[in-house]
């Protein structure tokens, strides 16, 4: 722990001393205030996109529009202005937009939340605490876009999508917009005027010029805190949302049939139904409610193979969980370990039946939510709230013995609950918040799952000096129970490891039925003001900390050290838009006082003149120890590495752009090394349709990969062996946008992994320095494979016996899938989906070629299909 203590020393001083030898020149620029006037009922505008309506007039045209982007607090190419208006129901916004060659402002066509061409965005901080905000876009294509921005512009939540309207039209001058905004659509306090924090951005997409209403400079310390104000909204009432939205389901899925199985005849057919509701309860707090959820028409989640054994994170796709989703988000290590990962909700059954020879399974791909209900807002003075509640019903295994039916439980009746509160203060300069979460399972003979699991965690954020310097922090701790067998099925998981041989802090105790651990992070450093950024902190895990029922954590038994500084231009030069150099540092340990690894990189990010870009980073490893890489083994050491990677891509405004990329790293002893190449295209051959492909063709020799535990004499054997590991994906995407409510889009994903084996040896040194000490290589007199078990046979003491034998671990794991989907939103808020989805998973011959493996195992195979039909139509009262 000595170690850990110096490194958390360090942190403080590299904070302190770079706090204390910089003077800031702080920039400060004018709030600029647009005043409204309140409309008559009876003369509201036109929604048609044309600003020739008399309601216009009463009020003024706000202006003087400064670039922000690439060289700030200069004059825009081009202009630009809006109005704004209300009354009871609505906000109204006009803007005019000028242009001097209309015939090339970009109206290209997207599905909503595209983002392409030409743009201007209207955003209200309703709430006035600068840190979230409302975002209205619309495209000169008339495509909307709508986001929930949070953490000053930090985060952008495309989820939210309220229902709103707009109009745009192309003239001589350039173009204009028409929004209708409700007010139920947002959120707000009761008060006789309301004063908003407000912005317009616009983006001049042939030129990637970004100009905006209230200038933000580029050293400023966050986005939302810079705005404008927005006076005038007189005696509005906030409104209660209420939204109903039912949905129905046709499904019909086709798939190889297996003889003599039941359940695999062919086809399947499949209606289903649902509800979703949003219910105010106030303006600021909504209520959603969602009753047997259907999610076939997100995507699929993409191919990943994980030889470390480490569970894979994939983000959150369904609408209910992933709207609001910044209230829940308590990320208090990285980026993904979190006290709330709500992909755990409706999560795989974790059960399997008990089959026996010749029978035949049913098995549940995921459990079935039975209901969740989610209340989450924010108050006009600083509250946000969060309380989401779900449960998950019981799923069996269907198992048939030659006609006879039996049902196995292999996932419990479940209820999640989760907790959320955050509180502003200090004119909205800091915050403190809490969470609580608790999952309950009904086992029923399931003793191997927890029974119960609580965390909480408290969290804060302090900045000052207008932002530019900030602390935050937060810490987590949780409790899980459940039978002997649960609790000590945890304590050998990868997470926690309590086995490992060399580890002197931890042991499996076998008679425990519970385990409490904790975690957390505090940082501190400077986000805004003048060129230079920079932070440090530290994490720590300990070794029974344990989220993964309803968050996620990957490694437990961790303290990480680290700091980073950063250096950015704040004006465009003769040669570059903007540049941006950095370095960090980090350096991990265990609760045991090993010093496990440190690590060095810096990277240059280049943005040219021409829009193209340029990133570079190289990186060097000098200590790399893991504690998992033998799961319950000694600790083991990797050989130093160096890395480096590089990337270019071409102006993001052309027809035919493309991004170029690879990454090489290499160890010392030629331990491993790792090439990804990365090679993608985007191409819109016309306004109404997108296509990009993304490949990435990766090359991970080791000469050290993990096997499999034996025992030679009642001594644990660890084998290791050389693997030669080549993985290709390609994603491929194509939009056709009919009109900016109709849509169709084709989503597919080839992915291919194949490992050899070969050099098999045992670990003999673990933590050795020299690779050859670590390891020792069986000789041909020591092993032999036998095709017919495929099997390698190990006579370790050359006595003419086998001691051992150990499976071969060759594989080739091969998938595609695919998703088609018509969207048509009918009207606001109501849509029809047309999902064609296709899928392909299996295992091929590791001697093919991944070529080889492309057309044997994917374009040879009869695929497995479903056809969806949703409807959706959306009340709102």
């Amino acid at each position: 722990m000595k170690q850990s203590a110096v490194a958390a020393i360090v942190s403080v001083f590299f904070f302190s001393f770079l706090t204390a030898q910089e003077e800031i020149q702080t920039t400060v620029v004018p709030k600029k205030i647009y005043t409204t006037n309140r409309l008559a009922s009876e003369t509201a505008p036109k929604i048609d996109g044309i600003l020739d309506d008399k309601s216009w007039d009463i009020v003024e045209w706000g202006t003087d529009f400064i670039e922000q982007n690439p060289d700030e607090n200069t004059p825009p190419l081009h202009q630009s202005k809006f109005k704004l208006t209300y009354d009871s129901k609505f906000i109204y916004v006009g803007i005019r937009c000028f242009d001097k060659e209309p015939e090339k402002i970009e109206k290209r066509l997207s599905r909503r939340d595209g983002f392409q061409g030409d743009r201007i965005t209207v955003i209200f901080d309703s709430y006035h605490d600068k840190r979230t905000a409302f975002s209205f876009t619309i495209t000169a294509a008339g495509v909307k876009g709508d986001e929930f921005v949070s953490q000053n512009g930090d985060n952008w939540d495309e989820s939210w999508n309220p229902i709103w309207y707009v109009a745009t039209n192309t003239d001589t001058e350039g173009w204009t917009a028409e929004l209708k905004i409700p007010f139920s659509q947002l959120k707000f306090g009761k008060a006789k005027e309301q004063i908003w924090g407000f912005q317009l951005s616009r983006l001049i997409f042939r030129e990637q010029e970004r100009s905006v209403w209230q200038r933000i400079p580029v050293d400023a310390p966050g986005f939302i805190s810079e705005f404008g104000e927005l006076h005038g909204l007189i005696d509005i009432e906030p409104q209660k949302q209420l939204e109903i939205q039912p949905f129905t389901v046709l499904q019909y899925d086709t798939f190889p049939t297996e003889a003599g199985n039941p359940f695999r005849d062919g086809d399947d057919f499949k209606l289903n139904g649902g509800l979703d509701a949003k219910i105010g309860i106030t303006n600021d707090l909504t209520l959603d409610l969602t009753v047997n959820p259907d999610f076939g028409q997100v995507d699929a989640d993409p191919g990943a193979i994980a030889l470390d054994g480490f569970q894979l994170f994939f983000p959150e796709q369904r609408p209910f969980f992933v709207e609001n989703k910044n209230i829940f988000d308590f990320r208090f290590a990285n980026r993904q370990d979190n006290v709330f990962y709500s992909r755990r909700i409706g999560r795989s059954p974790q059960g399997s039946a008990n089959v026996l020879s010749g029978e035949f399974v049913d098995q549940p791909t995921n459990s079935t939510i039975l209901g969740a209900a989610k209340f989450s807002g924010k108050t006009k003075n600083g509250w946000s709230l969060g309380l989401l509640e779900s449960v998950t019903g019981e799923m069996f295994a269907e198992v048939d013995n030659n006609g006879e039916r039996r049902k196995e439980l292999v996932e419990p009746l479940t209820n999640y609950l989760v907790v959320r509160a955050q509180k502003d203060f200090n004119e909205r300069n800091s915050f403190i918040g809490g969470i609580f979460t608790a999952t309950n399972r009904n086992l029923e003979g399931l003793d191997f799952l927890r029974k119960a699991a609580y965390t909480g965690g408290l969290d804060f954020q302090h900045n000052w000096k207008d932002r530019q310097y900030y602390i935050e922090g937060n810490i987590v701790a949780s409790h899980v129970t459940g039978s002997e067998e649960a609790i000590e099925r945890t304590q050998r998981e990868l997470t926690h490891l309590f086995q490992r041989v060399d580890a002197d802090h931890v042991e499996v105790d076998p008679t425990r039925t519970s385990l409490t651990g904790t975690g957390g992070r505090f940082e501190g450093g400077k986000q805004g003001g003048g060129n230079w950024r920079y932070n440090a902190g530290i994490i720590w895990r300990s070794p029974e900390l344990e989220l993964n029922d309803v968050g996620f954590l990957r490694q437990a038994d961790q303290i990480n050290q680290f700091a980073e500084v950063r250096w950015q231009t704040l004006k465009p030069t003769k040669s570059f838009r903007n540049i941006s150099v950095g370095a960090e540092q980090t350096s991990s340990y265990d609760f045991q006082g090993n010093y496990n690894r440190i690590q060095w990189e810096m990277q240059t990010n280049l943005n040219w003149i021409n829009n193209w870009f340029t990133e570079v980073g190289v990186g060097h490893k000098p200590r790399i120890f893991t504690n998992t890489f033998l799961r319950g083994g000694p600790r083991w050491r990797f050989s130093d590495e160096n890395f480096v990677f590089a990337f270019a891509g071409t102006d993001n405004t052309k027809r035919f752009r493309t991004v170029i990329g690879h990454v090489y790293s290499a160890a010392r002893q030629n331990n491993f090394s790792f090439r990804r190449y990365v090679l993608r295209f985007q191409y819109q051959p016309f306004n109404a349709m997108n296509i990009s492909i993304n490949n990435s063709l990766e090359n991970n020799p080791n000469r050290t990969q993990y096997v499999t535990e034996t025992s030679f004499d009642g001594i644990p054997r660890y084998i290791t062996a050389n693997i030669k590991q080549k993985t290709f994906s390609s994603t491929i995407r194509i939009n056709y946008s009919i009109n900016p409510n109709l849509s169709i889009q084709y989503y597919g994903q080839p992915f291919i992994s194949r490992g050899r084996y070969k050099e098999f040896n045992f670990v003999n040194n673990s933590i050795a320095e020299d690779l050859n000490e670590r390891v020792t290589l069986y000789n041909d007199n020591q092993i032999q494979f036998d095709p017919i078990s495929n099997r390698y046979v190990i006579d370790e003491d050359t006595d003419g016996l086998t001691d051992y034998t150990i499976s071969n671990p060759d594989f080739s794991f091969v998938q595609f899938r695919s998703n088609l989907v018509m969207r048509w939103e009918y009207i606001p808020g109501s849509e029809i989906f047309l999902v064609w989805s296709q899928g392909v998973t299996g295992f091929g011959d590791p001697s093919d070629t991944l070529l080889g493996s492309l057309d044997n195992e994917i374009l040879g195979q009869k695929p497995e299909n479903t056809f969806l039909l949703k409807a959706t139509y959306r009340f709102v009262l």
